[in-house]
């Protein structure tokens, strides 16, 4: 071992260059979601009123551009690997502007699912997948921190984002505003990216060196799917992202006759608002806790929330409700990837994020459609929310299934000691 790699590196000191990486990624978070996630419903919407298009059809060019967008997500650690962070960051923001330009400028069908494929490209290196694996490289003590505080952008991406979006297209059409919200980004984030993201420090390159000498990623993923440990993690996510996506997105549609459109916007403005302070606030003990009990006790609360939204007609009560679901609602993207880190070889990080984020992306990709399909073939929301709290706790008790002991070895084999 040579003399810099035993040099320490103090990730608690407000100076450490690592910080300054965290608000890049809180940045490119804020644009990611707010174009690739959230800019969903403000897409659908003024395309099924300028084109006239079924609003069917306009969905399934969403569906398909998450499940696209799963299969690219998969390999964002290899490229992270070959390219480097900061490329493949620049990659993400340069795909993500042009796929909106192009959403505001189509005139068919075909161009519209063309362009959400190009999104899909974007929204892999702007997402959840290459924000925690650059993080990952400069911070391990601290990561749950530095993840959960990038993360935050995404939330503010759906606060702020959306909004402006809205007025810029009443300002401009929407045309105009895509090309303006591109721009934006482009002239915010290019030269942030390019001018703050650098090498990664003596740990961080150390960790970039091990896992560059490790194995193939395809034997990473090939033991990753047959490791209890990991799919415990991975297919709880799942279920629970499935539910919450699901009943996020159906929302404003089952609060409205029941409070009224401007209670049921204050009861998403207050769910997401109640996002951003659950995840400052564990962002400050979550890398001390039991990641699994935390995210089961996670999984319950929703379930407690959903049960009281199903049966309360009490305006202040669904507020409530709202709140507690929204309260862990952040953290549910946060949590997989610090498990990982805790109980997985640190060379399998990056492939197994990856990997996980692209089996949530595919399973929440289909929770809209399922629950407005149970929706419409019950009569009402009672049947499928019903079926979101059987998933939440379905996945707190398989959140706690560990595995047979060893965690997994990047090489596909298992070491005989848990990574402290």
């Amino acid at each position: 071992m040579d003399a810099t790699s035993q040099i320490s590196i103090d990730e608690t000191s407000i100076r450490y260059d690592g910080w300054r990486i965290v608000v890049v990624c809180f940045l490119v978070a804020t644009f990611g979601w707010g174009f690739g996630f959230y800019g969903q419903s403000v897409y659908l919407a003024e395309l099924h009123r300028a084109r006239a298009w079924p609003a069917s059809l306009i969905s399934g060019a969403t569906t398909f551009f998450y499940l696209f967008g799963a299969v690219i997500v998969a390999f964002v650690a290899e490229a992270v690997r070959a390219f480097g962070p900061r490329n493949c960051l620049l990659a993400g923001i340069m795909a993500m502007a042009v796929a909106v330009i192009a959403i505001g400028q189509v005139t068919s069908l075909w161009q519209l699912y063309a362009a959400n494929a190009l999104l899909a490209f974007g929204w892999a290196g702007t997402s959840l997948a290459i924000i925690t694996n650059t993080l990952s490289l400069w911070f391990d003590k601290r990561r749950g921190m530095a993840i959960s505080l990038a993360l935050n952008g995404a939330s503010f991406g759906g606060i702020a984002g959306v909004p402006l979006l809205v007025l810029l297209i009443g300002a401009f059409g929407f045309s105009r505003a895509m090309m303006v919200s591109a721009l934006v980004m482009l002239a915010v984030l290019v030269p942030i990216v390019f001018g703050l993201i650098g090498q990664p420090p003596l740990a961080g390159t150390a960790t970039m060196n091990a896992v560059r000498d490790a194995p193939s990623s395809a034997q990473i993923r090939a033991r990753a799917l047959r490791d209890i440990g990991f799919l415990s993690i991975a297919i709880a996510f799942a279920l629970v992202l499935f539910a919450q996506v699901g009943f996020i997105v159906h929302l404003i549609s089952f609060l409205d006759p029941v409070i009224g459109r401007e209670s049921a916007a204050v009861a998403v403005a207050v769910l997401t608002a109640m996002a951003m302070a659950g995840r400052i606030l564990f962002s400050t003990v979550i890398d001390r806790l039991n990641q699994r009990l935390a995210s089961a006790l996670s999984f319950l609360s929703q379930a407690v929330a959903l049960a009281i939204v199903i049966n309360s007609r009490s305006e202040i009560l669904l507020i409530a409700a709202c709140a507690l679901f929204g309260f862990s609602v952040g953290n549910l993207i946060t949590l997989p990837s610090l498990i990982v880190q805790r109980e997985f070889d640190p060379r399998a990080f990056g492939v197994l994020i990856s990997l996980s984020t692209a089996i949530n992306q595919v399973t929440y990709a289909f929770g809209p459609g399922v629950i407005g399909l149970l929706r419409d073939l019950s009569g009402s929301y009672t049947l499928p929310f019903y079926g979101c709290i059987a998933l939440e706790v379905i996945a707190a008790g398989l959140i706690m299934l560990r595995g047979g002991g060893a965690p997994l070895r990047a090489d596909g084999s298992v070491q005989s000691a848990a990574r402290p």
